[in-house]
């Protein structure tokens, strides 16, 4: 994963490089919910917040599947280094419990490293713990220290991004392909978008990677929200990732993420937020935004229904 490693500590691995064993524990006390913390673990756009370990690491995603058999692939670039290339291919997942996956690492061409890498969940609704377990293989000087420091980064970010998170859910009684087309419909979306009385007034729209949605949300007692919505990812019928901006070109509210999974014919829909500062996540939750979006999706599932 592109958080474990410190790209900065990453030097090339020399020709017929000895191999160096290692196991390397890490484990982390999180102050959000077990299922919270499972998503900020697995779905890509919560990934894509957390996964740089330092401010001076830009990541690159280049793929991110996470279901057992897919991959993700990411590059770490630092000015002035090769970038650095992380395969992560995902072999088990059990929803709030455990998930394994291999890692390469490797830069210009040549593997640094190869491991093993179990994250094992616990917790309650209130609190939870994350214990991971790197079974590493490197072919490089110095390749432990910089996993340590990498992953010692990447998970104080994680537990950072988890306890900013807010994940809601809800089964909705259609099938995906439905409940995707009228998410992902220009005419439809605006329609039932935000909670009980709230309408949308759209000034553009364009649901594609690389799209946006700019509008305003206007309450029951006429309050305008300006909204603009960033798509950064669109799979069709699996998943939306996007970036809320408070108003046209506004600061960065969240990111965000909505999944959609096949339940005994209807849709499971998950929506995921990672707010840009605890403060945000706090006030959001003051204001009543879980149960707004709860709403929110409560309206999805009517207007799915009723057509």
């Amino acid at each position: 994963m592109t958080s474990k490693r410190n790209p900065d500590r990453m030097p090339a691995a020399p020709d017929h490089a000895p191999g160096h064993f290692a196991t390397l524990t890490f484990e982390r006390a999180v102050a959000a919910p077990l299922s919270v913390l499972w998503h900020a673990w697995t779905a890509p756009a919560a990934r894509a917040v957390w996964s740089a370990p330092t401010p001076s690491v830009a990541v690159e995603f280049l793929e991110a599947d996470t279901r057992v058999g897919g991959r993700e692939i990411s590059l770490c670039k630092v000015d002035g280094q090769p970038d650095i290339r992380c395969e992560c291919g995902w072999l088990e997942l059990q929803p709030a419990v455990r998930s394994v996956n291999y890692e390469v690492v490797s830069s210009a061409g040549v593997t640094q490293s190869a491991a093993l890498v179990t994250a094992a969940f616990s917790g309650t609704e209130e609190r939870s713990r994350l214990v991971v377990t790197v079974q590493l293989s490197a072919l490089a000087d110095d390749i432990e220290a910089g996993y340590r420091m990498g992953f010692d980064a990447g998970l104080a970010n994680l537990t950072g991004a988890a306890e900013r998170t807010m994940v809601l859910q809800r089964v909705i009684q259609a099938p995906r392909t439905i409940v995707w087309n009228t998410w992902m419909n220009p005419e439809t979306l605006p329609q039932w978008w935000g909670p009980d009385g709230f309408s949308c007034r759209t000034t553009r729209i364009d649901l594609r990677t690389g799209g946006e949605w700019v509008f305003d949300m206007i309450a029951p007692d006429g309050t305008v929200f300006p909204n603009h919505h960033l798509y950064t990812e669109v799979r069709p019928e699996e998943r939306i990732g996007y970036t809320l901006l408070w108003g046209e070109n506004g600061p960065k509210h969240a990111d965000a993420w909505a999944s959609f999974e096949d339940q005994d014919g209807a849709t499971k829909v998950t929506l995921g937020m990672v707010f840009r500062t605890e403060a945000e996540f706090q006030d959001a939750k003051g204001f009543g935004a879980v149960e707004l979006g709860l709403q929110t999706l409560g309206k999805l599932e009517r207007f799915v229904t009723s057509c």
